[in-house]
């Protein structure tokens, strides 16, 4: 029998109108995503791609158009907010900016508490002996708890809020550039301390990034989203290492490596691929303006998903033709990030 996943995203469509006449923005378009039980799926895009919107949807922060959020087997795309409030023993979010859950009027005990006495939970007690355990594991003193936010370095308060985050025991975290503030030292503690988290307590992670590189590091698979859709999707392994996608190429190619060589032929090749102008045909693929591949049909036709055999799914008329194009033009050192 198939285990229900921890997270079920069904052709999810969510709409934006910014003024009153404007005309409909389309944040998401027909977007399915799923999050099996004790793995970590990425979420990976430019600023607008639509990451953050598909968090919002699944947390009922936004309202979805058409599709559905299904939560371990119970959908709750329209639920109320009663109902809602109650997800909060198995869903939880951590977010870039820990200032934004952490109120610096209030002592690190008290943050610490406010999820569980959100699930009705009064036991001065046990809310001391919860957020003594939490701050352990998110490898802090248990004495952080009698002191306020501004005792603590940047790294520090994400650790707080990622042991916030676990207070309720959540079978799902979702990640929302996490890491993305923090300087690179910190980030690769923190992102370390995901992976130890999640194989101590079983936990499924969405881990939403605009850096695919980070993504790579963590995540067992991947979707790629661009203005809304989605690219690539698929084990990080080959998305990442021979993306199928002409966007995720792109992604890879932006993302930063030690070798400045490497790093430097990289930059030589992006071209058409490093600009964020152009504008998405509204028929065709959103890339097609951007990438150097591009026909006439990409622009005129939007690619249907097909399913690869290594267990990707990529929407692009020209694979595997553009991979061709590309490696007669490209050091092939140059296509693939630095392992």
């Amino acid at each position: 029998m198939t285990e229900i996943p921890v997270l079920d995203v069904r052709n999810v469509h969510v709409e934006f109108r910014r003024r009153r006449r404007a005309p409909v923005f389309r944040a998401l378009d027909d977007v399915s995503l799923v999050i099996p039980r004790g793995k970590t799926v990425g979420l990976v895009g430019e600023s607008g791609s639509g990451k953050s919107t598909l968090a919002k949807a699944v947390l009922g922060l936004v309202p979805v158009q058409s599709g559905s959020v299904h939560l371990l087997g119970r959908e709750i795309t329209h639920i109320g907010t009663a109902e809602r409030r109650k997800l909060g023993r198995v869903l939880q979010a951590v977010f870039q900016d820990p200032n934004s859950s952490l109120n610096p009027s209030y002592t690190v005990a008290r943050s610490l508490a406010e999820p569980l006495r959100a699930q009705g939970t009064r036991s001065r007690a046990e809310l001391a002996k919860r957020s003594a355990a939490m701050l352990e594991d998110v490898g802090l003193d248990p004495a952080a708890a009698a002191r306020y936010p501004r005792d603590f370095s940047g790294g520090q308060r994400q650790r707080i809020s990622i042991a916030r985050a676990l207070m309720t025991a959540p079978q799902l975290v979702i990640a929302d550039e996490s890491v993305s503030a923090l300087d690179l030292s910190v980030q690769a503690q923190i992102l370390n301390l995901l992976a130890d988290l999640q194989d101590q307590h079983g936990l499924s992670y969405l881990f939403i990034s605009h850096d695919i590189s980070v993504v790579k590091h963590i995540c067992h698979d991947v979707t790629v989203l661009y203005r809304g859709q989605v690219m690539e999707s698929g084990p990080t392994g080959p998305v990442t290492d021979q993306p199928a996608h002409p966007y995720t190429r792109a992604l890879l190619l932006a993302a930063p490596v030690a070798d400045p060589v490497a790093q430097r032929r990289r930059r030589a090749t992006q071209g058409a691929l490093s600009s964020t102008t152009g504008t998405a045909a509204s028929n065709g693929c959103p890339f097609a303006a951007r990438c150097p591949f591009a026909t006439d049909q990409c622009r005129q036709v939007r690619p249907e998903p097909r399913p690869l055999a290594d267990g990707r799914v990529v929407a692009c008329h020209r694979y595997p033709d553009w991979q061709h194009e590309a490696a007669a033009s490209t050091p092939a050192t140059s296509l693939v990030t630095s392992h």
